[in-house]
């Protein structure tokens, strides 16, 4: 085992280039990585928030907007269903997760019934979200299932993350963390961005674009003077002036595209968008039919524009007019490409790391570094001399560069807890050296040659050194999967180590003492 093989030289030399091509990088300037030939890596070791500073936030999802937004949503779609189906209805009432409603003829009840059962669709997983039932006194019951009530929830979660990744990569923020925690917050922590009410601001609008009719059939005094038909609701239009608003949504901004910064007639900014296919042939019927009429463009329930209906819009593409700056028109179309959020965030703590204090934290995450390698080299040194010491130094270097440009390479973070678990990592490369280095002392005690001491010291050091390092790993993943931010920096820098630490200690070590036998030719280890 301890022959000095082709194929681990050329296993170890691979390594070291590929490693060395991935770290070189980070010890450039930006101006001389750019000058770089295209063959060559230009990636870096990126510096977490705690280390370059940033801003953090933590946000609450509200979940219960989500539901709410859905059962209004299925009341909505009962009123037109009974409403084209010509079955009059009363006593409307919400409950947790639905509605119940009385049918005012009962012999109308059946159908009435029948035709709400079309709430009752089953999606695509093939299950339906909605269940309708019988219930006494010619009334019907419409409600969403608990599980589909649970899981809007947790899709609610996983959307807003999605939606506030979006968001931040069109700021130009470089390697944001964006984290769930618990059940319903997020953890976003964007190093480099010292505005956290900027960020914010940008993170915060839900950005909800619904296109609604206006009513036409109800009466706009009645609704100012409070007699607000349940089917519509009483807004302002951008000027300021009272509008009565259908509450069906005609087309939401999930169906959309594409937008994009333009020009109205008067060269002032507007808002180009396109919709997707479903969303175009909504947009097409819907202008088809109330041509003549106006309809309103509402954003997070504010009415931004209301014109009137010139003629069918069926290319699928249109332009939001109003009165933007070219600022607030090239902001809000960074949040409609970004897609709408699904519940509004609420911003729980918010805080800024200054780039001062995080300098401070990297010249101290270099001086514990360097003071554990010195202190680590000093023991081995002593322990095991300039020769097999010098050997497990040189393995532990090249475990470093190795982690520093795995890092590189896999675009990862590099936290103060991260730092920390690089230091461990270190003082684990070398913990398999002790255990190495003793089994061959204990074999050239017992009277056997160099060769096969050393030969013994790695075949029966090696099943201690891997149970060893599983353990690490295994407890690096459970840290990694259930943990979060500098958690999950501290168990990936781990993880990366345990890896190239066995490879060090073992192939490099034991490439390291064949070199020192063959050139040598001794007959009894230093060490012993």
């Amino acid at each position: 085992m301890i022959q000095l093989s082709r194929w681990k030289v050329y296993v170890v030399a691979a390594a070291l280039l590929l490693s060395a091509l991935f770290a070189f990088p980070n010890l450039l300037t930006p101006a001389q990585r750019e000058a770089l030939p295209g063959f060559v890596p230009s990636g870096v070791l990126n510096l977490g928030l705690d280390l370059q500073g940033g801003s953090y936030l933590m946000l609450q999802v509200d979940v219960d907007e989500v539901r709410d937004t859905r059962v209004n949503s299925l009341v909505e779609d009962m009123r037109v269903i009974l409403g084209g189906a010509r079955i009059a209805f009363s006593d409307l009432q919400r409950q947790p997760g639905g509605f119940t409603v009385t049918i005012n003829d009962p012999a109308n009840y059946d159908r009435a019934l029948s035709e709400l059962q079309q709430l009752a669709r089953p999606t695509s997983t093939g299950v339906s979200d909605v269940t309708v039932t019988r219930q006494t006194n010619n009334r019907i019951r419409a409600a969403f299932t608990d599980q589909a009530l649970n899981n809007m929830g947790a899709n609610a979660v996983d959307q807003s993350i999605e939606v506030v990744r979006r968001r931040i990569d069109s700021l130009g923020t470089r390697e944001p963390s964006i984290t769930r925690q618990g059940t319903d917050r997020i953890v976003v922590q964007a190093p480099g961005e010292s505005d956290p009410e900027a960020l914010e601001r940008v993170i915060g609008q839900t950005a909800q674009l619904t296109f609604q009719m206006v009513d036409h059939e109800n009466s706009l005094q009645e609704a100012i003077a409070g007699r607000v038909p349940p089917d519509a609701i009483l807004m302002q239009d951008e000027f300021g002036a009272p509008l009565l608003i259908k509450r069906r949504i005609l087309v939401s901004g999930e169906s959309l595209t594409r937008a994009s910064v333009g020009s109205d007639q008067s060269g002032r900014p507007a808002i180009d968008f396109r919709f997707d296919g479903q969303g175009a042939r909504r947009f097409g019927e819907a202008t088809s039919q109330n041509v003549g009429r106006r309809f309103a463009i509402i954003l997070d329930g504010q009415v931004i524009s209301a014109p009137n209906i010139i003629t069918p819009i069926t290319t699928g593409s249109g332009q939001i007019t109003g009165r933007f700056t070219i600022t607030e028109a090239s902001e809000l179309v960074n949040l409609l490409n970004g897609g709408a959020l699904p519940a509004p965030l609420t911003v729980e703590e918010r805080r800024t790391v200054g780039a001062g204090l995080g300098a401070d934290a990297v010249e101290a995450g270099m001086k514990a570094t360097l003071v554990g390698f010195i202190l680590v080299v000093g023991f081995m040194i002593v322990a095991y001399g300039l020769v097999f010491g010098g050997i497990s130094v040189i393995a532990m270097l090249i475990n470093g560069m190795m982690i520093i440009g795995a890092m590189s390479l896999t675009g990862a973070t590099l936290t103060l807890p991260g730092i920390a678990g690089l230091i461990l990592t270190l003082a684990m490369a070398v913990d398999a050296n002790v255990l190495i280095y003793e089994r061959m002392r204990e074999e050239a005690r017992a009277g056997r040659s160099a060769i096969a001491a050393a030969d013994s010291g790695f075949s029966r050091a090696m099943s201690t050194i891997l149970d060893a390092n599983i353990t690490t790993l295994g407890a690096a993943l459970i840290m990694f999967q259930f943990g979060a931010g500098p958690v999950r920096g501290f168990a990936w820098t781990l993880s990366i180590g345990v890896f190239t630490s066995v490879f060090t200690a073992v192939l490099v070590t034991q490439i390291g003492v064949a070199i020192w036998l063959r050139a040598t030719r001794a007959k009894k280890l230093p060490i012993a």
